[in-house]
């Protein structure tokens, strides 16, 4: 029994190694596309923290989920973080299953470059929306007569720039349109969907996003219209930045970085198409070969007009 686990702990390890080497490679010649989309992140929540100076709270509006959906309450607001907070860390832990188990689909690396793309082009127009509209906030601490529905004017630039993290991310106010926790969800749910294995966890995934949705409106975090919008969105987004991911037997992504060897393979292959005098069309991939001066295609020589009229 030692024996045994001896024998699988060394293979784990080796198996361990060889994931990072790869993923250093990969991260080698990716690093500049995961840093743009974390610096994005800090941007979404610089901005987030700035709209919470214009918020103004007022009535609650009318809304179909408020009236359809019982509150939670003060008491139980956190039940739509937690589902939220098991979303994220699940989808993270999954990124990261190729160290460790033998079925190995997809790079680390990769996953969160086609995962911060989609976050940011999502964000972006985020950031457009809830600046463009101020709505009063539903939630608790956005109400009037609350404290936190107002923040006083800032006194030096590094309160805006630190956003009080986290207690600014979680009493923010004004940046509603659309749902900062749909996007997430989905994001994650949907390349799940795409790249994971396993069918019940892909079920249980879409169980999850239309039980958050509904939390985040009987939390009263969002309006309606926020969900709405974001599940929309989201479809819209995937379906323009659509991108494959290389799968671990090889293969590139039309949107995501190509490695080096790669773009040298893939030139090295047009060039010689080029020389041949193949084009890019399949039909006309046919051996050429040239006898004195002439183009022969498929063994018949291709005469001009005056080697024509001189037979």
């Amino acid at each position: 029994m030692t024996l045994y686990i001896g024998r699988e702990a060394s293979k784990l390890w080796k198996r361990i190694c060889a994931e990072i080497t790869t993923e250093i490679n990969l991260l080698a010649e990716n690093w500049r596309y995961i840093l743009a989309g974390l610096i994005c992140q800090y941007i979404h929540g610089l901005a987030a923290r700035g709209v919470h100076y214009l918020h103004r709270p007022g009535p609650t509006l009318q809304d179909v989920g408020f009236f359809l959906l019982p509150e939670l309450g003060r008491d139980k607001a956190y039940i739509s973080e937690t589902v939220f907070t098991f979303a994220f860390a699940s989808f993270v832990l999954w990124t990261f299953h190729p160290f460790i188990l033998k079925t190995k689909k997809i790079y680390t690396v990769l996953v969160w470059c086609r995962v911060l793309a989609f976050l940011v082009a999502s964000q972006i127009l985020r950031i457009i929306t809830f600046y463009s509209t101020q709505l009063p906030g539903p939630n608790y601490h956005c109400r009037e007569g609350s404290k936190l529905a107002r923040l006083p004017h800032p006194h030096s630039a590094a309160e805006v720039l630190l956003i009080n993290f986290p207690r600014g991310v979680l009493y923010g106010c004004g940046d509603l349109i659309f749902s900062s926790h749909m996007i997430f969800t989905l994001v994650f749910v949907l390349t799940y969907q795409k790249y994971g294995t396993k069918r019940f966890i892909k079920q249980f995934a879409w169980l999850i996003a239309v039980v958050q949705s509904f939390l985040i409106v009987a939390s009263r975090k969002h309006y309606t219209v926020d969900v709405v919008v974001a599940c929309g969105y989201i479809l819209i987004i995937l379906s323009f930045l659509h991108a494959e991911l290389p799968d671990r037997t090889g293969g590139s992504s039309l949107f995501l970085p190509v490695s080096t060897k790669e773009k040298d393979a893939r030139s090295k292959e047009e060039n010689h198409k080029l020389l041949n005098g193949n084009g890019g069309d399949p039909a006309d991939w046919r051996p050429r070969t040239q006898v004195n001066g002439k183009i022969m295609e498929d063994g018949n020589a291709v005469l001009s007009d005056n080697a024509m009229n001189g037979a």
